[in-house]
Order: structure tokens, then C-alpha cells, then sequence
């Protein structure tokens, strides 16, 4: 097998370019192949479970199997339900001025679309993009995380399985070939991670102009107004939160709470926390931080805010915390001040600065004050103030009265705006992004332009002297 420094990602897509344009997947073929996937991927998804605990050190089975598998098995039948549909052409009405011409928008593959998915969610933000790209008729190139290398090895397998490599190919490798990955001219080019790294992909595709779907992250906030029960509250931020340990691009990344609430927000966390992970370090329902660097990241972002006076609340106590096994145990901040690290970066995992406010408008202030967000998260039940919410915030997906929960929405389009992304994917939205929307004009026998050709006269004086009134 080649080493990832010696693979020609150039003759790589060169071969998927000319395999597409000599045989461009028919919508009958895109079934075929979408079925055979979901019938590997479901016969094959325990040695995927296992290769992403492996990769993790410890991932909640359950958790895998919930967001991982059942999250793409049903983004495969949405598509297959639907493909039929919209890849039909949609006939439009011409201008009258042009009758009787016809018009229509017909839905064409791009081509050869290059993906490049994160370590967190290992799986799904792989074959999501994939089988969105697939749909629409496209080949792809994959490029999965280096941090996950079990995962990604068995997809790169898993996916030989289904398809031939000039119509779906997996490319291996570190932060080297991630960029030459993304200068390649792809037909599209579609990338899920930080917003650092999303920046360098932009501007390594804009040589080639070629169009880009980014799926960033940011700074995602909770906002629990006065009234809402606390309880419930912190129930769902918890388990918002606590899922994949936190390293979720849309789990919950700070909570305003009412002023005379803050305490009861913490108890209630920590009665979450002490009922659903009686044990942190031996339960295998709590996943294990990524590597190392991202553990030690996650202590310094707390050491520091301790030492500039902020409350640390470790749930159920510092002991829990297990660095070897990279268990990091759930730590609410509060209070924290807002130039801190810990409240300027994403934080991607299960810290969770809690922020007193003093009335609505307040915690409105510091939301709209920072870069638009991927997620929010209102909890009211007041339906005219979450209207007024909703109208004065930007985001690029909310859930009310719980968390995360949007993004399993196959009829809602996911994706950010400004730094946490631009563009969108899911279903429909997603055919759409792989699709180019081709507008077509068919010219009747007689045509009215016949009269605004020159030599000009008083009947094209007459009407381009309507047509511009």
C-alpha cells in the first residue's frame, strides 16, 4: 500500500473525473448503490463501533450506535424515498414576454465532490456528506481524520466493499495530505472541523474557484429564561453536553441563567450527573476525550479560569478526572470573566461556563454580541418571548426547550452562518448543494424577440418604449 506522502491525489481524481463524464450515475444506479451501502454499513457497524472506541480510548456504545449508525441508515431511506422526486426537472413559467417559450430547472451532478470529515463524529460526518454527494449523482474523494485511524481505515474498507475506486475512494493520511487534498480541483469541496482549519481549507480551494460547504463550530449558547422549570433545563443541557463527552461541533457551549438561578442550575447538574454516570471512570456510557493535546487543552482552559477567580464546580469531584484513560470529568465555570480562553474558543468537551443574567434583554446583549453561533438553544415557555428571541438572534440552527436535537431532522437544512460555516447539507438542502440547478430556456418556432433585432424601427422604438416605462 502506498504511504500517504506518495499517493497522486491528481491521478486519483483525474481517474474519477473521466470515469464520471464517461458514465454518469443514473438515478437508478445511485439506488443501487445507496442500498448496498446501507446493507454494509448495518451488517458492518459493530466493527465500527468498536474501531471508534478504540480510536477514542472509550466511546459509549449506545452513543455510536445512535448518532453514527441510525443517523446516516436513516439519511440513506430519506434520500432513497425522495431521489425519484427531486431529480426530476421542474417546469417553470416563462416571462410573458417571451411566450411561448417553455422553461425548466433541470437538477445535474457536479462531478467529482472531495470531502474532508472530523475525528468526533467519525462515521456520520463521513457518510452523511457521502451519501448526500451519491444522490446526486456525484463520485467522491473522502478524505476521514488521521485522529480516528481505526475508523477510518474499516471505512476505507467498508466503502471498497461497495463501490469501484473511480467512482468512491478514501484517501489516508495527516495534516499533509488534508492539504493538498483540499487544493485539488474538485467540483465541490465539502468540510466539517474547526474554524481555524476551515479557513486554510477556503483558501486552499480558491485557486481553483472551486465552491465550498464548510461545517464549522463556535460558540453555541443556552439561554434559559426566567420561569422555565431549572430542573428540566439542566436535565437536556446536560445531556446535550455530555454526549461524546461534549466533543459535539453543536453541543451547548455556555448557559445564561437567571441571576437567582445559577445555584439551582449547578445542583441540578450535579443530581444529572450522579444519576446517569453513577462512576465516571468505570461506566462505559462516558466517552473518553480524543487524544491527549485535547485533554490537556481542556485542563488549561479550567486551571486558568480558577486562577482568575472563577467558581469551579467538577461533578462529582476533581478525583474523578482520569489522565491516563483521558476521562474528563463534567466542570461547570461560573461566572467566568468574559476575556477568558474558556469563553473565547470552542470548547469541545464537557466544561460548561454558567453566566448569570439579570433580565432578557441582557442575555440577549452578550448572545448578539459574539460571532454568530452554529446552535441555539432557548428554554421558555413564554410563546410570544421566544418568538422575540428568535427574531432578535442569528444562528445557524436552533432547538427550543432542549438541545441537538435539529440536526436529526431530515427536513431541516443543517449548517452555520459566518465563522461557523457557510452552506448547507441534510436532506433536500443537501441535493441541492451536490446538484448544480440548471436553468433551461427552450425557444419556441415564433419567437416575439424576432422584432427587437436591428436594423431598429418604430416598432422596436414603440416597444422598448413599453418595456421601459
Amino acid at each position: 500500500m502506498d504511504k500517504p506522502e506518495t499517493i497522486d491525489l491528481d491521478a486519483l481524481l483525474n481517474r474519477q473525473k473521466a470515469a464520471w463524464q464517461a458514465s454518469e450515475p443514473t438515478p437508478a444506479q445511485r439506488l443501487r448503490d445507496l442500498g448496498a451501502l446501507r446493507e454494509v454499513l448495518k451488517r458492518r457497524f459493530d466493527e465500527l463501533a468498536a474501531a471508534m472506541s478504540a480510536d477514542f480510548g472509550r466511546r459509549s456504545k449506545h452513543e455510536s450506535l445512535l448518532t453514527d449508525g441510525m443517523t446516516v441508515l436513516n439519511e440513506i431511506d430519506h434520500m432513497r424515498k425522495h431521489l425519484a422526486r427531486w431529480s426530476r426537472s421542474r417546469h417553470r413559467l416563462a416571462d410573458a414576454l417571451f411566450w411561448p417559450a417553455r422553461t425548466e430547472i433541470q437538477y445535474r451532478p457536479l462531478g467529482v465532490v472531495g470531502i474532508i470529515s472530523p475525528w468526533n463524529y467519525p462515521v456520520n460526518l463521513a457518510l452523511i456528506p457521502l451519501v448526500t454527494a451519491i444522490a446526486a449523482g456525484n463520485h467522491v474523494m473522502l478524505k476521514p481524520s488521521e485522529h480516528t485511524p481505526r475508523t477510518s481505515e474499516l471505512l476505507r474498507d467498508l466503502l471498497a466493499e461497495v463501490f469501484p475506486a473511480e467512482r468512491v475512494t478514501s484517501v489516508l493520511g495527516g495534516p499533509d495530505v488534508a492539504a493538498r487534498f483540499a487544493a485539488l480541483p474538485f467540483d465541490h469541496l465539502f468540510f466539517t472541523g474547526s474554524t481555524e482549519v476551515g479557513r486554510k481549507v477556503m483558501a486552499a480551494a480558491a485557486p481553483n474557484l472551486t465552491p465550498v460547504t464548510l461545517e464549522l463550530g463556535g460558540k453555541s449558547p443556552a439561554i434559559i429564561a426566567p420561569g422555565y422549570p431549572i430542573d428540566t433545563a439542566a436535565q437536556r443541557i446536560a445531556a446535550g453536553k455530555l454526549l461524546n463527552a461534549g466533543q459535539t461541533c453543536i453541543a451547548p457551549d455556555y448557559v445564561l441563567v437567571p441571576n437567582d438561578q445559577c445555584e439551582a442550575f449547578v445542583g441540578a447538574m450535579r443530581a444529572y450527573v450522579s444519576r446517569h454516570y453513577p462512576d465516571l471512570k468505570a461506566t462505559p456510557d462516558y466517552t473518553s476525550i480524543i487524544h491527549d493535546g485535547h485533554y490537556q487543552r481542556l485542563q488549561m482552559l479550567v486551571d486558568e479560569a480558577r486562577k482568575a477567580g472563577a467558581t469551579i464546580e467538577t461533578i462529582p469531584d476533581t478525583a474523578a478526572h482520569d489522565a491516563e484513560r483521558r476521562v474528563f470529568a463534567p466542570t461547570l465555570i461560573v461566572n467566568p470573566d468574559p476575556g477568558l480562553r474558556v469563553m473565547q474558543e470552542e470548547i469541545f468537551g464537557p466544561v460548561l461556563p454558567v453566566i448569570g443574567y439579570s433580565n432578557i434583554e441582557e442575555a440577549l446583549e452578550f448572545v448578539n454580541s459574539r460571532p454568530r453561533p452554529l446552535a441555539f438553544y432557548h428554554f421558555d415557555n413564554d410563546a410570544k418571548r421566544t418568538r422575540r428571541v428568535l427574531q432578535s438572534t442569528l444562528a445557524g440552527g436552533v432547538t427550543v426547550n432542549d438541545c441537538v436535537l435539529h440536526i436529526a431532522q431530515s427536513n431541516l437544512p443543517f449548517g452555520g452562518v459566518g465563522p461557523s460555516g457557510m452552506g448547507h447539507y441534510h436532506g433536500h438542502a443537501g441535493f441541492l448543494t451536490f446538484s448544480k440547478q440548471m436553468p433551461v430556456m427552450y425557444q419556441a418556432r415564433w419567437s416575439s424577440m424576432a422584432l427587437l433585432r436591428p436594423p431598429y424601427a418604430k416598432l422596436a422604438d414603440f416597444v422598448t418604449k413599453m418595456l421601459t416605462r
